[in-house]
């Protein structure tokens, strides 16, 4: 252990929609994170690392904070509860633009008992502060948060911009304490390249689709074959409705091509190398209240299974 070097890890939460992933990209300078607009986007903790001269530190991106109402939701408010455990610090990241929850069980009181119960010091980021057409509106938020807990520091920053994350990412490496380099300088997330695959052609689907579609897909990478300059895969879109798969697959198959054509483009820019995807879409009713297919989603136990059947 290098004398000063500090390490540790933070664990970013919030309510659904708050700028996680945008805020998780931004601090390790890589797009580790699918982003979009819509609400419960993150599904399960997603590590991203920070390393520099002087210290290290690795974030874990959790679903948003909600009321659970399915086998899928409930899966994602345990990776919640997992987040607040063991960390060095938590940050809790509200979105300045919505206006404070009224009443003492507002979502916004409920993210703030929930880290208050982890009993780790927390910082307050409130982000958005790009979209906010007023700056006075700042002080009033704050003090509201500040009524319910005794948080560490409060960062007014834009994840999308950038504003204020050095001043954040500063507060929190002074507050780590001194501790061993846990990854190499190079590693930068624990996802492998077949998840992240997965999950750009969901952030595609998102963009491409509106109301409850959404929220009713789910991606399995079947074929994922890594050749020196080629990466070959091939991935199977479950829906839940008949009409949903007409809707991701568009007429004449113009939606789905153009999905696949935007997810090809980005997985070649992140992967740095040329790639061939096949889509296909299936229609699985109601399988977000599936609990055994919701589980096999988790791509560490699609790791395990891999690996269980390489042995066989």
């Amino acid at each position: 252990m290098r004398p000063g070097f500090v390490s540790g890890f933070v664990s970013i939460l919030g309510r659904p929609n708050a700028g996680k992933s945008t805020l998780l990209n931004r601090l390790v300078g890589s797009k580790i994170a699918i982003v979009a607009e819509k609400p419960q986007t993150t599904r399960e903790t997603i590590q991203g690392v920070l390393t520099r001269p002087d210290a290290q530190i690795v974030f874990l991106d959790s679903p948003g904070i909600h009321q659970p109402r399915n086998s899928l939701s409930r899966r994602m408010m345990r990776e919640v509860r997992a987040a607040l455990q063991a960390r060095d610090l938590l940050l809790l990241l509200v979105d300045a633009t919505v206006p404070f929850g009224a009443g003492s069980q507002s979502e916004d009181a409920r993210a703030v008992e929930l880290v208050r119960s982890a009993g780790t010091p927390v910082l307050l980021a409130l982000n958005k502060i790009d979209r906010l057409k007023r700056k006075d509106v700042l002080l009033p938020l704050i003090d509201k948060y500040r009524a319910l807990f005794s948080f560490e520091e409060y960062f007014p920053i834009s994840a999308l911009t950038g504003e204020g994350v050095e001043e954040l990412t500063e507060a929190l490496v002074a507050r780590l304490p001194e501790g061993p380099q846990y990854f190499p300088a190079d590693h930068v997330t624990d996802q492998p390249l077949r998840h992240l695959a997965a999950e750009l052609v969901r952030e595609k689907i998102i963009h491409a689709t509106q109301r409850e579609v959404p929220y009713s897909i789910a991606v399995v990478v079947d074929q994922f074959q890594e050749e020196r300059r080629l990466i070959r895969l091939a991935a199977t879109i479950y829906v839940e409705r008949d009409g949903q798969k007409g809707i991701i697959i568009g007429s004449g198959g113009e939606r789905l091509k153009q999905i696949g054509t935007l997810a090809r483009q980005e997985m070649e820019a992140l992967f740095g190398r040329k790639v061939f995807l096949e889509l296909h879409v299936k229609v699985r009713r109601d399988w977000r209240d599936s609990e055994s297919f919701v589980e096999a989603l988790d791509w560490r136990k699609q790791l395990e299974a891999r690996a269980g059947s390489t042995k066989n």
